[in-house]
């Protein structure tokens, strides 16, 4: 039996805390866990390594045991014990300490340093099921209201419900749906990223809408009225006498509603773009060029 350096299998050093041993922890767990190599059986071997390196440097006790001893673990605390008395050899203090050293789960150093304790709990260690992660594509439309879609997920149906108010990039956990625990361990979660574009009509940003909506020369110097559409109905508009192009108008709580928050909206953001008439009949024209001349 050869001396296993457990720090190595972690890949952490002999400093390390244990916030950061545990992330390497589950790093590595994830890398290598079963359900991801099926027919590798190296990539078993680290992972049954690494369980085990685990389950010494995560147990106080354990760690300052193997720390103390070092390349001395054969002997233990019998070649502590025979180191200060010299009244017993290593061999003897081998054999008092030895105990699981028939374990099919854990190598022959471990059952030699730990006996058969942490063999029992190694076979009653349970591994959460690997995380799942799926990309949805939802409309602008979709996503102002509270809804629900259908994924296929590992050949399941999985019905989920998408707020109102969901945004772009937003990713939300869906506990229970990744894949199944090890040993009676707890499934793996499903993490949903959320697409949501623009459409040709309104700009979201954050809970805000912007629009630019086009007015006639004729209602922008005279006033009148304009109805626009929003994601929510028709809203009618008042245009005020000689609005200039490029005026931009909020309309409070016109926007988009606020991720689980009942009630709360956004603004929307309104742009007017005034259009110059096109195709002008000769008497039009004529009009525009006495109003010209009564402005000089």
């Amino acid at each position: 039996m050869s001396f296993v350096d457990y720090y190595s299998v972690m890949g952490i050093q002999k400093e390390a805390k244990e916030d950061e041993m545990k992330k390497a922890y589950r790093k590595l767990a994830r890398k290598l866990h079963p359900d991801l190599n099926p027919n590798d059986k190296e990539a078993q071997k680290k992972f049954q390594q690494l369980n085990e390196a685990n389950e010494v440097l995560s147990d106080p006790e354990k760690r300052k045991k193997y720390d103390q001893y070092g390349e001395h673990w054969e002997q233990g605390e019998a070649y502590e014990k025979a180191r200060q008395s010299q009244h017993r050899s290593p061999n003897e203090g081998r054999q008092q300490f030895a105990g699981g050293a028939d374990s099919a789960d854990f190598s022959d150093f471990f059952n030699s340093m730990f006996g058969n304790s942490g063999e029992q709990k190694h076979r009653q260690a349970k591994f959460r099921g690997q995380d799942f992660n799926a990309d949805l594509v939802v409309t602008l439309n979709e996503a102002y209201i509270t809804h629900s879609k259908t994924l296929k997920i590992q050949d399941k149906n999985v019905r989920i419900t998408i707020p109102a108010g969901i945004e772009n990039g937003q990713t939300i956990r869906l506990k229970g749906y990744g894949g199944k625990g090890a040993n009676g361990g707890p499934d793996g979660d499903l993490l949903i990223s959320f697409s949501i574009p623009n459409n040709a009509q309104f700009k979201r940003l954050g809970n805000d809408l912007y629009i630019t909506v086009d007015l006639d020369l004729y209602t922008a110097v005279l006033g009148g009225e304009k109805t626009i559409e929003t994601l929510s109905g028709k809203i009618k508009l008042k245009i005020n006498p000689e609005t200039q192009n490029g005026l931009k108008l909020r309309l409070k709580g016109k926007g988009f509603p606020v991720y689980k928050k009942e009630n709360e909206f956004g603004d929307l953001f309104v742009t007017y773009h005034v259009q110059i008439p096109k195709n002008l009949t000769e008497k039009q024209q004529e009009l525009f060029k006495e109003l010209q001349k009564s402005a000089q």
